[in-house]
């Protein structure tokens, strides 16, 4: 499955525009990892922690985003955008979502 974010794959032409399609994942910040980012935003440096849960969430919208393509008969999803959104009252839970348009697409020529 092709997954991009242009509104075109090169060498290809669209076939069928199906319709757009979503994937979306909410994780749990723990304290720990709180605690340990708010260590590194005093001595200055990267969170390690918060890197590897945000790109595992965004691998799992990006995944039931394709999943949700698949079932539809797509072979590639056009036009992905990508958005966090930070939620809930104390800030500890993150969503992520993948949108793109599915569609079918084959070689020019």
């Amino acid at each position: 499955m092709i997954v991009t974010t242009t509104p075109s794959v090169d060498g290809y032409h669209v076939t069928q525009y199906l319709r757009v399609v979503a994937g979306e994942t909410i994780v749990g910040i723990n304290a720990l990892k709180d605690f340990a980012a708010g260590f590194r935003n005093l001595v200055g440096g990267r969170s390690e922690s918060y890197e590897k849960e945000a790109f595992r969430a965004r691998e799992s919208a990006l995944s039931e985003m394709v999943q949700r393509a698949q079932e539809l008969g797509a072979n590639a999803v056009i036009g992905v955008d990508v958005d966090y959104q930070v939620m809930g009252a104390d800030n500890g839970m993150m969503m992520v979502s993948a949108t793109g348009t599915a569609v079918t697409i084959a070689p020019e020529g």
